[in-house]
C-alpha cells in the first residue's frame, strides 16, 4: 500500500513496480485528488499552476518521468525579475546577461561568484545519488543518504543556517539580506535561517534554468499511476496496526471513505503524506516499541491567483506601460505582506502565445503567509476581475525541528515525507521515492550489501 497520490506516492508506486516487477499488487490511497500539492486553478478557461511550478534543469528523475510518459517540457516564456524592499527595487534584471553580471558585481563584489561556487559544489556531490541509485544502493536513514553524498559536512548542513554557511565562505551580509533572503522567501516562505542544505537546493533552482510540464506538472502523478496500473482507492487512511504472519510483519491499514470505514492487509506500506499531528491524525497500533510522534511543524503558506491590472505605481512606475518585470521577489522587511509575485503563463502555451503587456490585465500568482485582505489587494492591483486563494501547509518550518525524521518506521513500513526536512522540491521527493523503493526491495530480499554501504563512490567506480 502507498498512502498518498501526490508526486511522492505516484513516484513510489512506479519505482516499487520497477523493482518488484509487474506482479506486485499496488493499492494507492488518496483522500483528496491525485497530484497533491501539484495543483492547477482555472482562470478564463485557462489552467495555471497554483504551486510546485518549476523544475530544475538537473532534475534527472523528473526528466525521466516526462520522457517515459510521453509528456513535453513547456515552452519557456522569457521575463525579467527584480527584488523589492517595500520602498524600491534593490536589484533589477535586464535583458543583457553581461549587464546583469556587472550589476551584481557593482552592488555585491564577488559575493555572487562565491555563492555560485558554493551551490555548484553542493550540487555536484548531490548528483552522485543518481549513480548510486542506478546501481541499486539504498539508505535506511536520511543521515546515511547525506553522508554517502557529502560526508559529515552534508549532515551538518541540515543543522546550521544558510546565512551562517554563506558568511563563512565570504559572501557579504548585504548580499545575504538582499538576494538570498528574497530567493528563500519566494521558494520556502522563510528567512535565511533555513538550514544550509535546503537553502542550497533552493538557490540552485534560482540560478539554473528551470522548466515545467506542458499541460501541468500534476500530469506526472496521474501518468505514473496509470502506467503502473495501480489501484487508486479514494479514502482517507486513519491508521495502521501490526499483525504477524509466518514470521513476517503484516500491516492492517484502516481507512474511511464515503461508504464508511474499512481495512485491508499488506506486506509492505509506504506513507508519503506528512505524519505530523498538525497535518494528520494517524494512529499506529500494536507496535512495540510504539512509533513516536514526529517532531516539527509546518509553515502556513497562501497562494492567491489574481486576474487583474497591476498597480505599478506601488513599485515606483507611475506609467504601467514602462513596468518591465514579470517576477517580483521581496526582501525580509517587516511591513511587506507578500513573499513574491509572478505574472504566470497558462500550463498550455501555444506557439502564438505572448505575455500580456504590463498595462493589460494579467494573471498574477502572489505568495504570502497570510491571506491578503482587500487593502493589500488594492495596494498590488489597480483593479481585478477574480481572486482564487489556496491555503497550504506546504513546507516544514525549518527552524522547528533539529533531528531528521526516520525513513524506516518498522520492518516493512516506510516513511517518505521526512525528506522534506532535508530540502523540499519535486526532485528531492522523486529521489526519496526511488530510495524507499530500493530500500524496501533490498530489505525484502535480505540484500544487505545494497543498504547503507560506506565509500560508495569507490564501489561504484569499481563496479563500472
Amino acid at each position: 500500500a502507498v498512502v498518498g497520490a501526490g508526486l511522492g506516492g505516484s513516484a513510489t508506486a512506479y519505482f516499487l513496480q520497477q523493482h518488484f516487477g509487474p506482479q506486485v499488487q499496488l493499492d494507492v490511497y488518496e483522500a483528496a485528488g491525485v497530484g497533491g500539492r501539484l495543483a492547477t486553478v482555472t482562470v478564463n478557461k485557462q489552467q495555471y499552476e497554483s504551486r510546485g511550478a518549476s523544475i530544475h534543469a538537473l532534475s534527472l528523475h523528473m526528466q525521466d518521468f516526462v520522457k517515459i510518459l510521453g509528456l513535453k517540457q513547456r515552452r519557456e516564456v522569457a521575463g525579467k525579475s527584480a527584488i523589492f524592499s517595500g520602498e524600491h527595487f534593490v536589484l533589477e534584471e535586464t535583458d543583457w546577461y553581461l549587464l546583469n553580471l556587472f550589476r551584481l558585481w557593482w552592488h555585491y563584489g564577488i559575493s555572487f561568484l562565491r555563492l555560485q561556487m558554493w551551490v555548484e559544489e553542493v550540487m555536484e556531490k548531490f548528483m552522485r545519488i543518481y549513480k548510486y541509485q542506478a546501481h541499486g544502493y539504498a539508505f535506511s536513514s536520511l543521515e546515511e543518504l547525506l553522508r554517502s553524498l557529502g560526508g559529515e559536512a552534508f549532515v551538518n548542513m541540515t543543522q546550521r543556517s544558510v546565512a551562517e554557511s554563506l558568511l563563512e565562505v565570504g559572501v557579504t551580509q548585504r548580499f545575504v539580506d538582499d538576494v538570498i533572503a528574497a530567493v528563500l522567501r519566494s521558494s520556502y516562505g522563510q528567512s535565511v535561517l533555513v538550514p544550509a542544505f535546503a537553502g542550497a537546493m533552493s538557490l540552485a533552482g534560482a540560478q539554473g534554468s528551470t522548466w515545467a510540464v506542458e499541460g501541468g506538472n500534476k500530469l506526472v502523478c496521474s501518468g505514473l499511476l496509470k502506467l503502473t496500473k495501480a489501484n487508486v482507492i479514494s479514502a482517507r487512511v486513519t491508521g495502521i496496526s501490526l499483525h504477524s504472519s509466518e514470521g513476517r510483519a503484516l500491516y492492517q491499514l484502516h481507512y474511511e471513505n464515503t461508504e464508511g470505514q474499512g481495512s485491508a492487509f499488506y506486506d509492505l506500506v509506504v506513507v508519503t503524506t506528512p505524519l505530523h499531528p498538525s497535518r494528520s491524525n494517524f494512529t499506529f497500533e500494536n507496535f512495540d516499541p510504539p512509533i513516536a510522534d514526529l517532531p516539527g511543524a509546518f509553515q502556513p503558506s497562501v497562494t492567491s491567483v489574481v486576474h487583474g491590472y497591476l498597480n505599478s505605481s506601488y513599485f515606483g512606475f507611475p506609467d504601467p506601460k514602462l513596468f518591465p518585470f514579470t517576477s517580483i521577489l521581496t526582501t525580509d522587511t517587516p511591513d511587506l505582506f507578500f513573499h513574491a509575485m509572478d505574472n504566470i503563463c497558462p500550463v498550455n502555451i501555444s506557439a502564438a502565445f505572448r505575455r500580456k503587456q504590463p498595462q493589460e490585465a494579467a494573471v498574477w500568482r502572489v505568495l504570502s503567509q497570510q491571506p491578503l485582505d482587500k487593502p493589500q489587494l488594492k495596494t498590488l492591483f489597480r483593479s481585478y476581475y477574480s481572486v482564487q486563494v489556496a491555503e497550504w501547509q506546504t513546507y516544514p518550518r525549518y527552524d522547528a525541528a533539529k533531528a531528521l525524521p526516520p525513513i524506516v518506521l518498522h520492518e516493512s513500513l516506510f516513511y517518505l515525507s521526512g525528506v522534506e526536512w532535508v530540502a523540499s522540491s519535486m526532485e528531492m521527493v522523486a529521489v526519496a521515492a526511488k530510495n524507499v523503493a530500493l530500500l524496501a526491495y533490498n530489505r525484502w530480499h535480505q540484500d544487505l550489501e545494497k543498504i547503507d554501504q560506506k565509500d560508495l563512490m569507490h564501489k561504484v567506480k569499481t563496479e563500472l
